[in-house]
């Protein structure tokens, strides 16, 4: 899970007055550890990765420039030429980095989620 993507929303969003008033109500925190609640409570696993330019990484040959993301939605790598929606690609990215920490035991640097009771 990537609480960090969620840090500075509230700056980044550009929205009318009521949705700024829903967004800004929006607990991530209290969100996170619902969801890492939940999975505890489930048996399911959480891996926690740190979300630091997964927007600016291709997912194919991994290369980070700020320049591969040309537009809001889109992702297209300057290296390898690789074009996707930048969502799609960022989750890529985040699901790799999940899978090191998960299989090749790699370090997490994302700080975990204390538990709300």
């Amino acid at each position: 899970m990537a609480l960090e993507d969620l840090k500075g929303i509230r700056e980044r969003a550009r929205l009318r007055k009521p949705q700024r008033t829903t967004l800004h109500s929006w607990p991530f925190a209290q969100l996170g550890s619902f969801i890492a609640y939940k999975a505890k409570r489930s048996g399911v696993p959480v891996v926690y990765v740190d979300p630091a330019y997964t927007s600016q990484e291709c997912s194919q040959c991994h290369h980070i420039e700020r320049g591969n993301r040309p537009a809001q939605a889109v992702f297209s790598c300057w290296v390898c030429g690789f074009v996707e929606h930048a969502d799609h690609n960022a989750s890529h990215n985040i699901r790799q980095r999940g899978w090191m920490v998960w299989v090749c035991g790699a370090q997490s640097t994302a700080p975990e989620l204390t538990l709300i009771a």
